[in-house]
């Protein structure tokens, strides 16, 4: 059995301030039966739907969980979650009889449970409620041997591993290895109760002085000898406690664990040969042990692995590691959280869900536009430094080094700062964008909000290699395919991805056109290209090697990046960049950076 689906009313971030309406949850998400990432920037409601799903169903390590006031969505007197969960084998419906419903008629029906969270709060006190159960609205309560079958295991962020897997009373490591089947039900005839029980008669010996053990001399012969230390403190104990109570008192040593749960709560897990693990290491080894505990055998209930921060203390290489071994778990449900964009470009794009403004968005091919091939592109070429797009406010996806240059230092000077704003610009090195842009684009409402701008080039040139010469084309010609070819490109726009196209040829040709850059690009190529002849006809020798593909574009980009940011510290800036001047051929930039940052 696994969760499918989990739909939020007014619960914390996820709300509206209208009444509950049933028929339209504020969060309506489906979930993968194995694994299922949610990746999103910062308080876009990641860690509510752990809590959401952790405060309904509780958790194996018996965590203090509780309602509370900032659970209800701004001034709201009632919150709902709801969670059904789907494949239900038969040994594991038997737990829920009495509260599950049907899908499908006849031997194609198969069996779904429904349970709900629904909780008030008056004067801003939290009126008492209980998970319920069944098909219906209200449901029926569930019994407290049903609620311990939804379980889930639940690992919170920065956890304290080494806390975790140390000896100590009620310790996690215990309750996991508790529950196993090599233990569970052992209490008093397990082995290693008979062990400890073996030690504990060793240990009185020893403070009595009856202990004997074989040590080798120098001489290579062995002696049996009886130590004394443990009798002398036990005998200074004694002559205390004659004092307190009478010469007919003496004190006994005694290995007190008699039963299984506290014998295991003496052991702690390390990993072989590191004496002094980390706490990567220790982290990873609490999770191993999580793992343990979910693939527990003569198990009939829910198998479910909550990871909040999958990343914590583990770097980059750790984190492939781990997110692999995840991937391999086909018998577990798990639902993870992370800011990591090293996990966002291993994982496979099925297993995301991106979190955005009160939101939630699976990329699950059954909800984005995304085809077969767009998924095996993306799981090639979606890299370290393209998965930072999941975790944007707004995106500028540019075809190549130039234009990722140059963009951000535009962006200041026209007062829009990228890095604030949260806009990420992700350098796709190609113009297949389609990759790209699909995985905002969702098959159905909601649509998705963040921002998305297309910048490429029009491709339409100003000249045309005639012979060993190269000539300007008729203008008229070159203007109406480039409107034709423009208004090709911006037909694209769907949802919230936006294309801007060169309004000449290319960027560097339009950086050349521009009203307000072309003396700092002319001066930028001049610098590159020391051994080009400019003074004689600029445009066609610019022409020539754009054409000839052998203009050092990036070289030339960064020249203009480090003069525009030059003069943005300067007292009086020379160089100026008209916000809204159409006639300007680089205004295609600025209105992409103006939809992206949402100005």
């Amino acid at each position: 059995m696994h969760i499918s689906n989990i739909k939020l009313w007014n619960y914390r971030k996820f709300g509206s301030d209208s009444e509950i309406d049933l028929e339209k949850p504020n969060l309506d998400l489906n979930l993968n039966k194995g694994l299922n990432v949610i990746i999103g920037e910062n308080d876009s409601g990641k860690t509510a739907i752990i809590d959401a799903v952790k405060l309904v169903l509780k958790t194996h390590s018996y965590d203090y969980i509780r309602v509370e006031n900032k659970d209800f969505f701004k001034d709201a007197s009632r919150f709902r979650i709801e969670l059904i969960f789907e494949n239900l084998t038969p040994n594991e419906a038997k737990n829920f009889t009495e509260w599950l419903g049907w899908k499908g008629t006849g031997e194609d029906a198969k069996p779904f449970l429904k349970i709900n969270y629904d909780v008030r709060q008056q004067d801003e006190k939290i009126l008492p409620a209980d998970v319920k159960a069944g098909i219906d609205e209200d449901g029926y309560l569930l019994t407290a041997e049903a609620k311990e079958y939804l379980k889930a295991t639940y690992l919170k962020p920065l956890r304290d591993a080494e806390n975790e897997l140390v000896a100590k009373r009620n310790s996690r490591l215990s309750q996991i290895l508790l529950g196993d089947t090599a233990f569970k039900g052992k209490e008093k005839e397990h082995e290693l109760v008979k062990i400890f029980e073996s030690l504990s008669e060793e240990l009185k010996k020893y403070f009595k002085g009856e202990f004997e053990t074989t040590l080798t001399n120098e001489a290579g012969e062995e002696q049996t000898i009886r130590p004394l230390e443990g009798k002398q403190i036990k005998d200074k104990i004694d002559g205390y406690i004659k004092g307190f109570y009478g010469n007919n008192y003496e004190t006994e040593f005694n290995a007190t664990s008699n039963d299984i749960k506290s014998i295991l709560e003496k052991l702690t897990l390390f990993l072989k040969d590191e004496p002094n693990p980390g706490l990567g290491t220790l982290n990873r080894l609490f999770m191993a042990a999580e793992l343990l505990h979910l693939n527990k055998s003569n198990w009939s209930g829910l198998r479910l692995g909550l990871v909040e921060e999958l990343e914590a203390h583990l770097h980059p290489q750790a984190q492939m590691q781990v997110i692999e071994a995840f991937e391999k778990q086909d018998t577990i449900q798990l639902i993870l959280t992370t800011h990591s964009p090293n996990l966002a470009s291993k994982l496979k794009l099925e297993n995301l869900i991106i979190s955005n403004n009160g939101y939630c968005f699976p990329m699950g091919n059954t909800f984005t536009k995304l085809g077969s091939d767009n998924y095996k592109f993306l799981e090639k070429f979606l890299d370290t430094t393209k998965a930072n797009l999941f975790f944007a406010k707004g995106v500028i996806l540019v075809e190549g080094w130039a234009e990722e240059i140059l963009i951000p230092s535009i962006a200041k000077a026209i007062g829009i700062n990228l890095t604030e704003k949260g806009v990420s610009i992700v350098n796709i090195g190609h113009t297949g964008f389609d990759h790209y842009a699909k995985i905002y684009l969702r098959n159905e409402e909601p649509f998705m909000k963040i921002p998305v701008a297309i910048v490429t080039d029009s491709d339409v040139r100003d000249y045309e290699k005639i012979g060993d010469d190269y000539l300007k084309r008729d203008a008229n010609t070159v203007q109406q395919e480039e409107q034709q070819k423009i208004a090709n490109i911006n037909g694209k726009a769907e949802q919230i991805v936006k294309y801007f196209a060169a309004s000449k040829w290319t960027l560097e040709y339009s950086l050349f056109k521009s009203t307000s850059l072309t003396a700092v690009f002319q001066n930028a190529a001049k610098t590159v290209h020391t051994g080009t002849d400019w003074n004689t006809d600029f445009e066609k020798a610019l022409a020539k090697k754009l054409i000839k593909k052998s203009l050092k574009k990036t070289e030339i980009a960064y020249q203009i990046a480090n003069a525009i940011d030059e003069d943005l510290i300067k007292p009086f800036r020379t160089i100026q960049i008209a916000v809204d001047d159409d006639a300007d051929s680089i205004n295609y930039l600025i209105k992409a950076i103006k939809y992206a940052a949402g100005n």
